[in-house]
């Protein structure tokens, strides 16, 4: 089979082109600047694409391909300078995906593999989320992912394209950057954090399970036309977290306790309650139907992927000596 990654540059990109290459597939990626080509694993051809958007000239990608992965997207992004931001994410995650979507079909491609999101779902809910669930998301990033999804089912009746969507939670792994790198910093550091009394849940999915998921996506017969939520099959609170990015870390895990209503409250008083509520609410979700319709079963356990996220931090980011303990000063009692 002839694959083409988008954005294959990617966090998650590279890591997919190398375990596309050893199913014995041909790979192309795509990439944005030229000079990104040298990251990219060994034998993926590369095609750059400038930008994507309505008007994108996907052809030279397309030749020969049977599926597309496409990881490509505008992401989310903290604090975002744009003076329209849904219009700006529509641009690239809604009519970027639709040009390359008819695009493919166009030229013979059988299957599109979409990349979502379970912000589709939503920020949280006490239950977990399911394919079956009514989406509803709640900032632009999750609003283009979800009129993307509607927009391929459209291109699919139109075409017969086979599309098959993966929302993910949030994927950790080597090479993971914003929240996820800060709390492993913060860790290494030995800065306490305030996170002991929350009793939450969170799904999370390693690189590894996430790249493993996408495989059979690819071309497992019962996955045309399907929308799969995937995870470690894990949950975990915030605090349990902590312990285990420290464990990983070789390092203790200092966590004091505060009221999460008072945290809640400061999230508000300083505009910042989408972050606290990332840390203590719960987002969980149920992926069961991906393994009960492809047989997929995540190969590594959240253990083994936070070692190997602990592994790339400690020669990339360097291992933070360790806070020394303040000694005592006595004092000294008249004779």
């Amino acid at each position: 089979m002839n694959i083409l990654v988008t954005g294959a540059n990617g966090f998650v990109g590279k890591s997919l082109g190398k375990r596309v290459a050893l199913n014995g597939w041909r790979v192309r990626g795509t990439v944005r600047y030229a000079e990104q080509a040298a990251s990219l694993p060994t034998g993926v051809e590369v095609v750059q694409i400038k930008s994507i958007g309505a008007d994108t000239d996907w052809s030279g990608a397309l030749s020969g391909v049977d599926t597309i992965v496409h990881l490509a997207a505008r992401v989310h992004v903290m604090n975002d300078t744009s003076s329209d931001p849904l219009y700006a994410f529509r641009q690239v995650n809604v009519a970027g995906t639709e040009r390359l979507a008819r695009m493919a079909a166009t030229n013979g491609v059988k299957r599109f593999v979409y990349i979502s999101s379970v912000k589709v779902n939503g920020e949280g809910c006490e239950k977990p989320f399911t394919e079956g669930d009514i989406p509803a998301p709640e900032d632009p990033y999750g609003v283009s992912k979800w009129e993307a999804e509607q927009m391929l089912h459209k291109v699919a009746e139109d075409t017969g394209l086979e599309v098959v969507i993966l929302r993910p939670p949030l994927i950790y792994g080597p090479g993971v950057k914003a929240n996820f790198l800060s709390l492993f910093k913060i860790v290494d550091r030995g800065i306490p954090l305030p996170l002991a009394s929350i009793n939450n849940h969170r799904s999370l999915i390693y690189l590894g399970n996430f790249v493993d998921a996408i495989s059979p996506c690819i071309n497992h017969p019962k996955a045309a036309g399907r929308t799969y939520l995937v995870s470690d099959g894990e949950d975990v609170a915030t605090p349990e977290l902590i312990r285990r990015v420290a464990a990983a870390l070789g390092r203790p895990a200092r966590l004091l306790p505060l009221s999460p209503s008072l945290m809640r409250f400061a999230g508000k008083l300083f505009g910042k309650s989408d972050a606290v509520e990332r840390l203590v609410g719960s987002l969980t979700i149920d992926s069961s139907k991906i393994r009960r319709e492809l047989g997929w079963k995540p190969p590594y356990t959240m253990e083994q992927g936070l070692k190997e996220t602990a592994e790339w931090f400690k020669k990339k980011h360097g291992h933070a000596k360790p806070q020394k303990a303040r000694r005592e000063t006595k004092i000294q009692k008249p004779f």
